[in-house]
């Protein structure tokens, strides 16, 4: 392991004719206010990526991030599944704090209201340039009426802090299927009208009269679903949830990795000039898994490696852009995933049939779904040339809530937060020690080298489609520096530990 960075880095100062464009263009770059971006896969397992081990794909480009600054290999989201994680990355706030924090429906009531302290609102007030493109799936509308999809949607968000926005609604595999723009749906013919539904969401009877569904009408579909995703068709691909209308507005499943790459690149070349923070929100790997052509059989995997490669491409041209552009020094990256990976989430499309002796999860146990480790450990690298030396690897434990707080210090902002944690040494590099506890998927607890699962009978969706949950009728306590499988459980040999950990843990939650 590389030592990491304990002092500075020098400022190279260049002589030359200075005007008042060149003065205020480097006030807007300087290192104080570097920008930021924020990439965030979907399902991408802490063994996805190359540069954590993986020897099946190649992923060049989420390694040159890795290369050109910080890998850390305690990594961590609050959660084990999207909603909650992003809920968290942008609020800086555990998930169990809100009732509704939970995987939403399409149709759901934004769970971020104008109200809430965010991490583009803090940012704002810095005077940053606010933008988010890609998933969303944290909710919109006022909850006091249904989301009318054909006008301005309330508490899209752009109320909540960005400036600019450019989103899938919730997730690839539910309904609405369009993209929504800075609050409205984008290409809409008012003409043909959205109507969305969940009702009859246990696939019973279509709410739209003559409606092909997945489950009526199989001989449409470009694979079969497996649980669930068995209601409207869009592209040949049945999906949760009922929509009719907006013909003109929907999306094409191959073509959503370039779409949502054009989108970032045109953002960071408008705002070129001002510091900005993007939140890059990738789709890949999460369901249904359909690369563009190009990316058809790339990997040896079947669709569910090929659409990694391609997420791994289009941020290359993400990096190149910033380089193109000359702002790849001052920018701040973070590149990190909600949860851990699935196979059979919805649909048989034979990833795990052709997974063969690949990891997703690494030397980890679980996975989405799941409170053991694969399900909130992640892939988390940071890259800032300007500040933090490359190559470095990180043993600190950090966490995606915890971005509010190390920005908010960064850029001397106040942290209206209630759980973030400042460890922005850490992220630099300039620290070994990150977090000394974390709530971990609101059930167990990871303090120091050990993590500590308390007896739960609940059950998890995981189960079901083999991933171990980690739930347990009796204690758990591992220490995941010597055993990150999780394999011997040494609750029993420390009861004194266990007592400690327990204690700590209802500490956090309360």
């Amino acid at each position: 392991m590389k030592k990491l960075l304990t002092g500075g880095t020098a400022v190279v100062v260049a002589t030359g004719c200075i005007t008042a464009e060149t003065i205020e263009k480097s006030t807007r770059n300087d290192k104080s206010k570097p920008n930021v971006v924020i990439i965030y896969a979907d399902d991408l397992g802490y063994g996805d990526i190359s540069c954590y081990g993986n020897k099946v794909l190649n992923t060049p480009n989420f390694d040159r991030i890795a290369n050109s600054g910080i890998k850390f290999t305690s990594g961590y989201a609050t959660a084990s599944t999207c909603t909650p994680s992003r809920f968290s990355i942008l609020t800086g706030k555990y998930p169990f704090r809100h009732s509704r924090a939970k995987v939403l429906s399409g149709d759901a009531a934004a769970l971020i209201t104008p109200a809430d302290a965010t991490l583009p609102k803090m940012m704002k007030k810095a005077g940053y340039t606010t933008g988010i493109v890609g998933k969303w799936h944290l909710g919109m509308g006022d909850g006091v009426e249904p989301i009318n999809w054909n006008e301005y949607i309330k508490y899209n968000p752009n109320e909540v802090g960005f400036d600019y926005s450019y989103i899938m609604a919730a997730t690839n595999d539910r309904v609405p299927t369009v993209y929504v723009k800075n609050g409205r749906v984008e290409n809409l013919n008012p003409k043909d009208p959205i109507t969305v539904s969940y009702k009859n969401s246990a696939g019973k009877e279509a709410p739209f009269k003559g409606q092909p569904t997945g489950k009526s009408n199989p001989e449409m579909l470009k694979f079969k679903w497996t649980h669930g995703h068995n209601q409207s068709i869009t592209n040949g691909i049945s999906r949760i949830g009922y929509m009719s209308g907006g013909t003109a507005a929907l999306w094409i499943d191959e073509n959503q990795a370039e779409q949502f790459y054009v989108k970032a690149a045109d953002f960071v070349t408008k705002h070129k000039n001002d510091p900005f923070l993007l939140c890059y929100n990738l789709h890949q790997p999460h369901v249904p898994r359909i690369p563009s052509p190009r990316f058809v059989g790339k990997s040896s995997l079947g669709p569910r490696g090929d659409v990694i490669l391609e997420a791994d491409w289009y941020v290359g041209e993400f990096l190149d852009k910033l380089d193109e552009l000359g702002l790849t020094k001052n920018t701040l990256i973070v590149f990190s995933s909600d949860n851990g990976p699935v196979f059979d989430d919805g649909y048989a499309d034979q990833s795990k049939e052709l997974n063969g002796k690949n990891t997703p999860a690494g030397v980890l146990r679980g996975g989405k779904y799941s409170v053991l480790e694969a399900g909130s450990r992640v892939p988390f690298m940071v890259s800032w040339p300007a500040e933090i030396k490359g190559g470095m690897v990180s043993d600190a434990i950090v966490c995606q809530m915890d971005l509010y707080a190390s920005i908010a210090a960064l850029l001397n902002q106040e942290n209206d937060t209630r759980d973030s944690e400042n460890t922005l040494a850490a992220l630099l590099g300039k620290s070994e020690k990150g977090r000394a506890a974390l709530v971990l998927d609101g059930k167990g607890i990871r303090q120091n080298d050990w993590v500590f699962l308390p007896a739960n009978m609940g059950r998890s969706w995981g189960d079901s489609i083999g991933i171990d949950s980690g739930n347990r009728k009796f204690d758990q306590l591992y220490n995941v520096t010597k055993d990150p499988g999780q394999e011997n459980n040494l609750a029993e040999k420390y009861p004194e530990k266990v007592k400690a950990m327990r204690t700590k843990l209802a500490e956090l939650k309360k």
